[in-house]
């Protein structure tokens, strides 16, 4: 134990503290809209006992999954309401009975609680109307050839091991290989609690350096793959309307790594929509129907993303900063020769830990794009 451990607290000092924790977690419940999230959980767990509720898996699927994302911002206000709870009256009894060890143990428990109250706080910059919803990403292959396809399948890696990291649900609903190595493009679904908010961060060009391994001679190569994140908007919360007449559907079959589990039958959906040229693909399911409907939810998306760049030239921060979605404009670099350094061109945020970043390890980044972007929002509301 270090010698800051045995020091005993100013009363001061504790009572400053509870005071500031007591109105941070106050915020936080409003933040969050605490009773509005509760009344909302109440009336989703009566549907769920309904015996009808069953009646439409999809939509029973979507309700369990709001109902979960509200039973963990509920529980995560309550367990530190609690823990604050816990320390002042820890504090209180150490005061009375002059127990220096429990007043330690509660001033202990208000440090960690802080930290904890932080990093809730950081969710006040993810209060997007679609923040809190999961993330559609498209990972493409850029300029570079081989190199390009093989570090747009490194980015693809990257982002399921983000989102295996935070316990989310990753999927991967479409990849187009490419030829030699890597991939031409990639569609993953990440489903979690504000998936979107966190990975709209993500939308630009990255930028890799390295020596090739495509390359006979060793020289250095610079590709470009371009991430596009849209927010999982689900049937329900989306005014898009498709034509069936609009669109060209092709069936083909999945593939995969073959072995007993292979797909053997066309149940993989290619949709076409005609008057947009905007197409996608799903191969998740083994059922043609339920890839079918996966499409179409994520063209949905697709739709309602071109239909916010049409309703507004400027775009807004759910748009993220798309005008730098083209190349030569990366909003990232990953150089892994001559030295080793991810750098973030909008926050100049630098890190040397390369192999960690690409294995997923990419909250500094995020959390720096998120927190500029916030202040940049006060400063031009004040």
């Amino acid at each position: 134990m270090n010698d800051a451990a045995h020091i005993l607290p100013e009363h001061n000092k504790v009572t400053e503290q509870l005071a500031r924790l007591a109105h941070r977690l106050n915020e936080l419940r409003g933040i969050f809209d605490y009773d509005g999230k509760r009344e909302k959980l109440e009336e989703l767990d009566a549907q769920t006992v309904d015996p009808a509720f069953w009646g439409n898996n999809d939509r029973a699927q979507d309700v369990l999954r709001e109902q979960s994302t509200l039973k963990k911002i509920l529980s995560d206000l309550d367990e530190a309401q609690s823990r604050y709870d816990d320390a002042q009256t820890l504090y209180e009894l150490g005061r009375e009975e002059g127990d220096d060890a429990s007043i330690r143990d509660a001033w202990s428990a208000l440090e960690s609680l802080d930290a904890r109250v932080g990093k809730m706080e950081f969710r006040r910059m993810l209060s997007g109307a679609h923040d809190e919803k999961g993330a559609l990403v498209t990972i493409n292959a850029g300029a570079g050839g081989v190199d390009s396809q093989d570090w747009a399948q490194m980015l693809m890696r990257m982002y399921m091991r983000w989102g295996e990291r935070h316990g989310f649900k990753v999927e991967v609903l479409d990849v187009q290989d490419a030829e030699q190595a890597g991939i031409r493009s990639a569609e993953i679904e990440i489903t979690g609690e504000f998936a979107y908010g966190y990975l709209r961060s993500e939308i630009g060009v990255h930028r890799l350096v390295r020596i090739s391994p495509f390359d006979a001679n060793a020289r250095r190569q610079t590709s470009f793959a371009s991430v596009m994140t849209l927010p999982d908007l689900g049937d329900d919360d989306i005014d898009i309307e498709v034509n069936e007449a609009d669109l060209e559907v092709d069936t083909f079959r999945s593939s995969g790594a073959g072995g007993q589990h292979v797909n053997k039958t066309d149940s993989a959906v290619r949709l076409r929509h005609l008057p947009s040229g905007i197409v996608v693909a799903c191969q998740v399911e083994r059922s043609q129907h339920k890839n079918k409907a996966t499409a179409m939810r994520v063209l949905k998306a697709k739709l309602w993303d071109l239909e916010q760049q049409r309703r507004d030239a400027e775009r807004d921060a759910l748009q993220g900063e798309r005008k730098k979605i083209e190349w030569g404009s990366q909003i990232r670099s990953y150089v892994l020769q001559p030295y080793q350094q991810v750098n973030d061109h909008r926050t100049e945020i630098k890190s040397s830990a390369v192999n960690a970043v690409l294995d997923g390890d990419l909250d500094e980044f995020i959390e720096a794009y998120l927190l500029q972007q916030s202040q940049s929002s006060a400063e031009a509301s004040s």
